[in-house]
């Protein structure tokens, strides 16, 4: 009797789920048809409001990086729900639907120099830039001198043993 309420109550979860998916599913499915429908009216971006270049460039991410990718992406920009990553996807309804293109906004290139306190990394933190988290900072550089000085010990302990070997060899020889 147990083992059957068990069960029961694992297959409404399962189709709790279910349901669940299927309704974020349908969501997303409307919003890439209301995006493909404005696409294909060709409206001019100047008569296009804040929300539909949203729908749009959220269609064109949905195009570059399909499902699983989509959702990796929304959450690296903020996850769903978030002004950045709103204003990712109206920037990116911008880009290729009206045509303009920046190789990089400002916002990106802050991410990516570490110049933004959000995100304590980006490209340019491997050489330390704008943290001290960098690969030649702070602990780091102790590692690396302690490396550098056994590294050059080592090496003069090979030439002055070498040395020390070549001096016994000879001194053998000439009794």
């Amino acid at each position: 009797m147990k083992i059957e309420k068990r069960n029961i109550i694992l297959i409404f979860f399962a189709l709790g789920i279910l349901l669940n998916s299927l309704m974020v599913y349908a969501h997303g499915e409307e919003t890439f048809a209301q995006a493909e429908e404005l696409i294909k009216q060709r409206i001019d971006c100047n008569n296009l409001t804040t929300d539909q270049l949203e729908i749009i460039g959220e269609y064109y991410m949905e195009q570059m990086h399909p499902g699983e990718l989509h959702e990796i992406m929304d959450r690296m920009m903020g996850g769903e729900g978030s002004e950045s990553l709103k204003q990712a996807h109206i920037n990116m309804g911008n880009s290729f639907y009206c045509g303009e293109h920046q190789f990089l906004s400002s916002n990106m290139m802050n991410i990516m120099m570490s110049r933004n306190n959000q995100f304590r990394g980006g490209m340019m933190n491997m050489m330390g830039y704008g943290t001290s988290y960098g690969l030649y900072s702070g602990a780091w550089m102790i590692l690396w001198w302690i490396i550098g000085t056994a590294l050059i010990a080592f090496i003069f302990g090979i030439i002055f043993w070498w040395t020390y070997n070549l001096i016994v060899k000879n001194n053998r020889r000439s009794k």
